[in-house]
């Protein structure tokens, strides 16, 4: 008995699928109007054309899918064109596709009231700017308006968002300044938020909800937004919390950067990408250091080369735990910052730089110095009492030169400055005492070298004679004896 229930319910179901399908199918596709077929009949193919009175023209193409699951289906095309029939299609002519859209828009507002549209606050602001502001089809498709509440809307979220955030849509502070919400379509696909929706970074944003907020700057609303960040990028966010930035930030200076101020907000790439771009980011606030930067034996490189091996900003400032480099505690850091470089051999190897720069400066005085300072510091905890020299304060900060070719004696000049400053009384040949990173040879302080030379001979043979000899005297011991 229960078989045969199953097995009539199972050709039911068969039946369904094979016959009743189709037929739904069928109907949906009836569900059009005569007049609205007909139309389609034309307009739903690619090819036809309106030219305006100043030579633009506009297709007149109408996607017949898309129109098929539009709230205006059931409404035909004479709804919202009247004079439009299949018997009669009138000739008109218009200025531009401008006031074309006006007058077209006309159409909507017969539907939608005045009072419908307060209840928006989008379109509440929208009715205060009417005849400034994008008509209702700059931002709605008239021939693919989906529900904006209930019913299932087919239409992306983001494509939703852009309907009308890709208008020249602006907002007003409180304090006069305006800011642009328009939307650059082709910078959002290229960023790398590009797969995300406009409501995972504009939180309580919606085709159903859409808050109006009020701030005092525009600055005040950068701000805001560039909080959005931190739910994603919670790592990369406590780390600004203990930069410059953020400090400065919390002290009042709203000028400091915040995230949307490097990285951008929809067209966001990924930062080290472009490493001259990287760089000319620091120059909206740092332009004084980027003019010296790009003229440094660095900077030079990256801008004129196009070179992506030399150091920019965030290399030895770091992107996120920038720190006042103005401390002892990054004059510390300044040896291991350079090392990062031209500690790497085959990098050194590349340009035809010594390699061991950074180890001959740690061997030597200032190097060794530094070296127990720090032991120093982490014992009592103190800092040194005084600023030991360090890769900056002979070769520069952002201005770094060569040290040879024309430029040999102003990397003099101002080693001497340097070196007066715990050397008073030093001439100009002070700094000639020092090997400088140079190992010595015969192109590089050949007395040197052929001291070490003469010494490296003489040392291990007066040790074997000393052996010798040693040797010599206990045989001749245990023999007499």
């Amino acid at each position: 008995m229960w078989e045969g229930k199953a097995l009539r319910f199972l050709l039911v179901a068969i039946l369904w699928l094979c016959v009743l399908g189709p037929v739904r199918a069928i109907a949906a596709q009836q569900a059009l109007s005569d007049d609205a077929a007909a139309c389609l009949s034309c307009h739903g193919e690619h090819g036809i054309a309106f030219t305006f009175e100043n030579k633009k023209t506009m297709e007149a193409h109408v996607d017949a899918a898309a129109f098929r699951t539009s709230a205006h289906a059931a409404l035909g095309c004479s709804g919202c064109h009247p004079e439009f029939t299949k018997d009669d299609h009138p000739q008109r002519s218009f200025r531009s596709h401008e006031q074309y859209s006006t007058k077209a828009a006309l159409v909507c507002r017969q539907c939608h009231g005045d009072d419908q549209l307060q209840k928006s606050p989008v379109h509440a602001a929208l009715l205060k700017q009417e005849g400034t502001a994008p008509v209702c089809t700059g931002c709605h498709n008239p021939h693919a308006t989906t529900a904006v509440t209930g019913g299932n809307r087919t239409a992306s979220e983001r494509q939703y968002c852009q309907g009308c955030h890709t208008q020249d849509l602006k907002m007003k502070m409180r304090n006069g300044d305006v800011v642009s919400l328009r939307v650059d379509h082709a910078k959002l696909d290229a960023s790398v938020h590009s797969r995300h929706s406009c409501s995972e970074c504009h939180f309580g944003f919606s085709a159903d909800e859409h808050p109006k907020r009020a701030f005092r700057s525009a600055r005040d609303f950068s701000i805001a937004h560039a909080e959005s960040c931190r739910r994603c990028h919670f790592d990369k966010y406590t780390k600004t919390l203990e930069s410059i930035h953020y400090t400065m930030l919390n002290q009042g200076n709203l000028k400091a950067p915040v995230c949307t101020d490097c990285h951008g907000s929809h067209g966001v790439a990924q930062a080290r990408l472009d490493r001259l771009t990287s760089a000319r980011r620091c120059q909206h606030c740092h332009e004084e250091i980027y003019a010296t930067y790009v003229k440094s034996v660095h900077g030079n490189a990256l801008v004129n080369e196009h070179n992506a091996d030399v150091p920019i900003c965030v290399d030895c400032h770091t992107a996120h735990t920038i720190e006042d480099a103005r401390t002892a505690d990054y004059r510390e850091k300044v040896p291991s910052i350079c090392g990062r470089c031209h500690a790497n051999e085959s990098l050194m190897q590349k340009y035809g730089l010594y390699p061991g720069v950074v180890n001959s400066y740690l061997q030597d005085f200032h190097g060794v110095t530094l070296k127990f300072y720090r032991l120093e510091k982490e014992r009592r905890g103190e800092a040194p009492q005084q600023a030991i020299a360090t890769c900056v304060d002979c070769h520069g900060v952002h201005d770094i030169t060569k040290t040879s070719g024309p430029y040999t004696n102003l990397v003099k000049d101002r080693l001497v400055k340097q070196c007066e400053q715990c050397h008073p009384g030093a001439t100009k040949n002070f700094p000639d005492a020092w090997l400088s990173h140079y190992k010595p040879s015969l192109k590089h302080a050949p007395l040197v070298f052929l001291v070490n030379l003469a010494y490296r001979i003489f040392i291990p043979f007066m040790l074997i004679g000393l052996l010798l000899q040693i040797l010599l005297h206990v045989w001749r011991y245990a023999v007499n004896k």
